[in-house]
């Protein structure tokens, strides 16, 4: 197999199906670091067999982002994990978790891994550039997920509270009928 960085790329965004390249490697590498590249985005070299862009090694996606104890994001990058914190979407506390040796610690024990200094962007690209994906897109689907789910039991339960009346009207009539 060639050799990741010498292959010119194809990155498919999984939430549009937008498709940017020819790239090179490096250019992928860059957008991956500034949370440009997300876990689901699909990468490519021939635009027939693609790969979630964590599979390739090289791009250094190795980082799980524990939103809430029950949501992470990721695995994605340092730089994005820089980003997520210049944005605000994480701050200190947050929890991130290794995913090559399976450590998980506050982002505030790994400062000097994850400096809050802002990333100047390296070179112009003439492809146009796929848009920061932040954080807050898996907050905005967990939102809609909740909301979904509360949706769901309201209906459940306007069902139960609909045959418990029909229940009870039917108990009514058949104490009618005893009675007489």
């Amino acid at each position: 197999m060639e050799e990741v960085s010498s292959q010119s790329w194809f990155l498919r965004k999984y939430h549009d199906g937008s498709m940017f390249g020819p790239i090179s490697f490096d250019q992928l590498a860059n957008w991956a670091s500034t949370a440009q590249v997300a876990p689901h985005d699909l990468v490519s070299t021939d635009q027939e067999t693609w790969l979630k862009a964590p599979m390739v090694a090289q791009l250094a996606m190795d980082w799980l982002v524990e939103v809430t104890s029950e949501h992470y994001y990721g695995p994605t990058t340092v730089g994005a994990i820089q980003e997520f914190i210049q944005l605000g979407d994480i701050n200190g506390e947050t929890f991130v978790i290794n995913t090559c040796d399976g450590t998980r610690r506050q982002i505030a024990e790994l400062s000097a891994l994850f400096k809050t200094a802002v990333n100047a962007k390296v070179g112009a690209s003439q492809t146009s550039e796929p848009l920061a994906s932040g954080i807050s897109i898996r907050l905005q689907e967990r939102i809609r997920d909740l909301e979904q789910t509360l949706r769901d039991e309201r209906r459940a339960l306007k069902e139960v509270e609909e045959r418990y009346a029909a229940l009870e009207e039917k108990y009514h009539e058949l104490l009618k009928g005893r009675g007489d």
